[in-house]
């Protein structure tokens, strides 16, 4: 089970650790490395990013992100922003392993009953894209430091 611990990070299944924000692109890397192979990517604006699958579900980690508008006090060190998205086309069922948030399998359940479940919120950093219909599923959960 994955847990999204919102402002935090992500926990990882069979105590693989906690990604944290701030986390050193080691540090995480080597969490991850424990569940799934780790392959390096690249996202824009970063300075380092990975992806790992596991059971289904694609991990996208990335971090030291500088400022847009050059203010160096606002550059964020470390993991900044963790994705966790289900691998292939629209689902249409459950996940084989379950993403919580605040108690509630994000990807277990149909997206109408879990944003329903959930609330309206605040859960900072936390971002759950929609479903193409009210049948569908979640397909992605995004984090990043609030």
């Amino acid at each position: 089970m994955f847990e999204v611990l919102p402002s935090t990070g992500l926990v990882l299944p069979h105590r693989a650790g906690v990604l944290r924000f701030g986390l050193s692109e080691r540090e995480a890397r080597w969490a991850v490395a424990t569940l799934a192979d780790v392959r390096e990517t690249w996202v824009c604006g970063t300075g380092w990013a990975f992806t790992a699958r596991y059971q289904g579900l694609e991990l996208l980690a990335y971090g030291d992100c500088p400022d847009r508008l050059g203010r160096t006090d606002h550059d964020r060190q470390g993991l900044a922003a963790v994705h966790l998205g289900r691998c292939g086309p629209g689902p249409t069922g459950p996940s084989a392993v379950a993403v919580v948030l605040h108690d509630v399998d994000l990807f277990g359940y149909p997206a109408a009953e879990v944003l329903e479940a959930l609330g309206p919120g605040p859960h900072p950093g936390v971002s759950l894209p929609r479903a193409g219909s009210p049948t569908g599923y979640l397909t992605e959960v995004r984090l990043s430091t609030p």
